[in-house]
């Protein structure tokens, strides 16, 4: 197979597809590659890295799309790459459909493969290719939360794991999956009071099970959230239900109940995010304002640390990328029932019901 890595163009966006490692294994099994021209730079991978694991550097976007059978990438195609896509062309990326009607209409009309990380499921019911970007997110989220509580970026003034004498800033995190568990032992590393909302017990008790005494589990409903937003600093929105929007757990008006300079770092954004006033935002202009709430919402977290994500995300998507270019994307998908679970549109069919329900489509939208 013939497999493509584009440069990202979103906006201050420094990952890349696959690493020169990913790029030597699939050399490796008789696969072609080609790679943009400084694809890999923001990473800290070169042209001649790629070159040495057996890479063909091509100059510009279209000569990657247009020479490839399969793209592999981080983000999912913006606007200027939706004529580059062909007809029948396997797509491996991230996606997020369920927050973008228009990049889902978009490729629907291009008839292509979209094989959607974030909804690869193992039998266990985990998503193997979201984790690690989860892992970074949650991690980050309390270092730029942190940096946003500062005064002169509008903050309440606070550091999370206060001195001697002076109570510790408290944080709120909502939903104990990958990205709250992460959150929760980084504020927990800093010193600050944590408390963790989740509606599954099972995480609570995991929750309670493994955290220091100072990070506390609360059952999450809009009384307990209603009334902790009041106390807390720093509050981590890191609800996912797979392939669908996430829910509205914090709305418009429970921003008048926080603090002036209360931090809200929704790392769900991607799918539409967990608090109402949820917009994206870029790492070129992370933070608004609304209400005195400092609202930080950058929809591609781990692109400011694309050294570790690249390696990371290549780590467990190239297994993947090896099935589907050893076996083409139906052999792959009929013998993997976890890539099976990753086809999102298929040749201009919506084949993941969670999108269908997002838009309240009752069938497909060409």
């Amino acid at each position: 197979m013939i497999v493509g890595i584009p440069k990202e163009i979103k906006n201050n966006e420094s990952r890349v597809g696959m690493t020169p490692a990913g790029v030597f294994e699939l050399v490796k099994n008789n696969h072609k590659v080609y790679v943009q021209s400084d694809a890999g730079e923001g990473s800290g991978f070169f042209n001649q890295d790629y070159q040495q694991a057996g890479a063909v550097i091509l100059d510009t976007i279209g000569q990657v799309y247009a020479m490839s059978e399969m793209i592999v990438k981080v983000k999912e195609p913006i606007e200027d790459e939706y004529d580059l896509i062909q007809q029948g062309q396997i797509l491996f990326t991230y996606f997020h459909f369920a927050s973008s009607e228009a990049l889902t209409k978009a490729m629907i009309k291009q008839k292509a493969i979209c094989i959607a990380y974030e909804t690869v499921e193992d039998e266990e019911g985990t998503l193997p290719l979201l984790t690690p970007m989860s892992e970074v997110a949650g991690r980050m989220a309390i270092q730029q939360g942190a940096k946003y509580l500062e005064k002169p970026v509008k903050g309440r003034g606070v550091l999370l794991g206060g001195v001697p004498g002076v109570a510790p800033g408290k944080v709120l995190v909502l939903g104990a999956g990958v990205v709250g568990i992460q959150a929760a032992k980084m504020a927990a590393g800093l010193g600050a009071h944590v408390t963790i909302l989740d509606v599954n017990m099972k995480r609570l008790r995991y929750a309670n099970d493994v955290m220091p005494p100072h990070v506390v589990t609360e059952f999450s409903n809009e009384f307990n959230i209603r009334r902790l937003i009041k106390t807390h600093d720093l509050i981590i929105g890191g609800v996912l239900l797979k392939g669908a929007k996430a829910p509205n757990l914090i709305t418009r008006d429970m921003l008048k109940e926080m603090r002036p300079g209360t931090v809200i770092v929704d790392v769900a954004v991607d799918q539409g995010g967990c608090v109402e006033t949820t917009k994206p935002t870029t790492h070129e202009d992370p933070i608004y304002i609304i209400d005195d709430v400092v609202h930080y919402s950058v929809a591609n977290m781990p692109g400011a640390v694309p050294y570790t994500s690249t390696m990371a995300l290549t780590n467990v998507t190239l297994p993947y990328a090896l099935k589907l270019a050893n076996l083409g994307w139906e052999a792959a998908c009929e013998k993997d029932a976890s890539l099976k679970k990753g086809l999102n549109i298929v040749e201009g069919n919506v084949v993941y019901q969670e999108i269908i329900e997002a838009f309240g489509w009752e069938e497909i939208v060409a």
